[in-house]
């Protein structure tokens, strides 16, 4: 495992390594996709994984070298000899000016201290509380995989539940948690697991041991290597029909971790290991070395990850579970077309890219591919989080979409229905408008949300929302206080919501704005809202209700018919999800 930041502080580039064996579209060049290498943090060798000696992948620019010449495979920092005279200013310059300050000389990036600094090794105490009998309960077999905090080995059961049952175990070594942050990374993943494990998509968690030396992670072993190498083996890409089963698995247990809280911060073809060799064999997730709890409304601010698959807002140090399913966009990508969507050999080049550069959906394979995957794909490759699709979403759009396929119950509708119930009568009418004018791919989404509230009587109350949750319950949720976000729904006691309603509480506008018939959906509702909600409004009434200062209402002066003194059609579509106005100031 290898990640582009480690608790705030920019990484080390990626080892590339090239293949002579992957011949690349005629339209490419060819270039690397590296295997992500370790870095820094404790989570990076992972149970059943072996080394990959290939990698792949297609480079949109042109190369500089002559025709059927590749790229020299770089050991540490690939292009960082090279010097161009005049580089464009780049958005990871400050993360890379601190990495170069703190990047010691040899060896991972270290963590950043805890209050009152680095005291050294000596102060910290590496006492987990775990149980000290490995030995006497498993016994170690070959090697499977290596990093730099530890590795994974083969193991057997000696007694007990697991005799005679192979399984892996990680093994970390406490010589390398050098800070108090590296001690908690360990006991948070080890938490994270126990919490999280049984969903059928996800590594299952046996138990964990310690003694002087190491910290041991007993998980279940997964032998058919990573799905990196099945996209390999399948000459760097899958077809639709078989992408899909693929994004199923992925998209259940993403779905999955969210409703608990959980972000993982890490997604990639790496982290995802099959079963057995068998061709249908089940996709599990692993390494929670990264993973983090996050609250409902709670903004994380560290950037760590690996740095093709590293989502926009992470880079702007403010994201939360939305970072996942960007990571799922890139994995998307590259399954349908073999191919990264941001490449550039150095992680100040791909931070650029990502920030910056749209996808390539023109070039080979992408137009013979159908245009509901290139929907889905590009609804989750879309740089503003709040405008991407969820987990539950994606499994419920249109190129996914199957009976057989149960939509998980997506923590998004909380949120918004929490939003909802506290708003103002205005904007609930605004809201109850637009539902009316939603195409039918967002109602099926949400009809599917409204059967997991399990309504009595084509009705909903706040119960109905407590016992959902609860029945999804996990101690991860508990750890994340997501149970919390019902007690500010609680204006929702006194009231019922049909089915109607429900959508107008349930709709993001933000992630309907991105639909192709927006305008439409957007002029049909305002007829509604004209006819049923709008009322007189003054600017300033409008200001307060948006929470915008005096300094606004010079901006707002075509939001309001001068006729009647309503909302006009503008008016309604800036006031449906809000304005921010940006002043000299910057706010963090």
């Amino acid at each position: 495992m290898g990640h582009c930041c480690s608790k705030s502080i920019a990484v080390d580039n990626e080892t590339v390594a090239t293949d002579h064996h992957h011949k690349p579209p005629p339209h490419h060049t060819p270039s690397p996709l590296s295997v992500s290498q370790p870095v820094s943090g404790v989570s990076d060798a992972t149970p059943g994984r072996q080394t990959p000696a290939t990698s792949f992948s297609t480079s949109p620019f042109n190369s500089p070298l002559p025709a059927g010449v590749m790229p020299s495979p770089a050991t540490k920092t690939p292009g960082r000899k090279f010097r161009w005279p005049l580089p464009p200013p780049s958005p990871a310059k400050p993360i890379m000016d601190l990495y170069r300050k703190m990047k010691p000389k040899d060896g991972p990036i270290p963590e950043e201290h805890g209050e009152g600094g680095g005291g050294g090794e000596r102060t910290l105490d590496k006492s987990f509380g775990y149980g000290k009998n490995f030995g006497a309960k498993f016994e170690l077999g070959k090697e499977v995989g290596r990093g730099h905090f530890g590795h994974t080995c083969w193991a057997k059961g000696k007694k007990g539940e697991l005799k005679g049952i192979s399984v892996a175990v990680k093994i970390i070594t406490k010589a390398k948690m050098t800070s108090a942050i590296a001690i908690e990374d360990v006991r948070r993943e080890v938490k994270m697991l126990k919490a999280l494990s049984g969903h059928r998509n996800l590594v299952k968690f046996y138990d964990a041991f310690e003694d002087v030396n190491n910290v041991y992670i007993v998980m279940e072993l997964c032998e058919g290597g990573e799905l990196l190498d099945r996209i390999l083996d399948r000459g760097g890409r899958y077809t639709e029909e078989d992408a899909k089963v693929i994004l199923l698995q992925i998209l259940n247990v993403v779905a999955f971790c969210h409703l608990q809280g959980v972000v993982h911060r890490d997604l990639k073809p790496e982290n995802f290991l099959f079963v057995s060799k068998d061709e249908d064999a089940v996709l599990k997730v692993i390494d929670f070395g990264l993973s983090d709890f996050v609250r409902p409304e709670q903004r994380l601010n560290d950037i760590v990850g690996s740095a093709y698959y590293v989502a926009p807002e992470v880079l702007h140090r403010s994201y939360s579970v939305e970072a996942d399913l960007w990571s799922v966009g890139v994995i998307s990508y590259i399954l349908l077309c073999g191919s990264r969507p941001f490449w550039a050999r150095t992680e100040s080049g791909i931070f650029r890219s990502v920030l910056r550069a749209n996808p390539n959906f023109d070039d080979s394979p992408w137009p013979s591919i159908s245009p509901e995957a290139k929907d889905f794909v590009k609804r989750l490759l879309n740089k503003d989080h709040r405008k991407r699709m969820t987990a539950a979403q994606a499994l419920s759009h249109p190129w996914l979409r199957d009976e057989k396929n149960v939509v998980p119950l997506d923590i998004l509708i909380y949120k918004l229905v929490k939003s909802y119930v506290r708003a103002s009568p205005l904007k609930r009418a605004a809201l109850k408008a637009l539902s009316k004018a939603l195409p039918v791919d967002e109602v099926t989404y949400l009809r599917a949300q409204f059967s997991l509230l399990e309504p009595k009587d084509g009705c909903i109350s706040l119960e109905n929302f407590r016992v959902a949750l609860m029945k999804n319950a996990t101690d991860a949720m508990k750890e994340a206080r997501v149970p919390d976000i019902l007690n500010l729904m609680d204006p929702l006691s006194y009231k019922r919501l049909d089915f109607e309603e429900f959508c107008a509480a349930a709709i993001s506008v933000y992630q309907l704005e991105v639909h192709p018939e927006w305008e439409r959906i957007a002029t049909t509702a305002y007829d509604y809202f004209d006819e049923a909600g709008n009322r007189v409004i003054s600017v300033e009434e409008l200001a307060q209700e948006m929470n915008l200062g005096p300094s606004a209402y010079s901006l707002m002066g075509d939001w309001i018919r001068k006729s009647d003194g309503k909302l006009s059609l503008v008016g309604y579509t800036k006031y449906l999800h809000g304005v921010t106005i940006r002043s000299n100031t910057r706010h963090r």
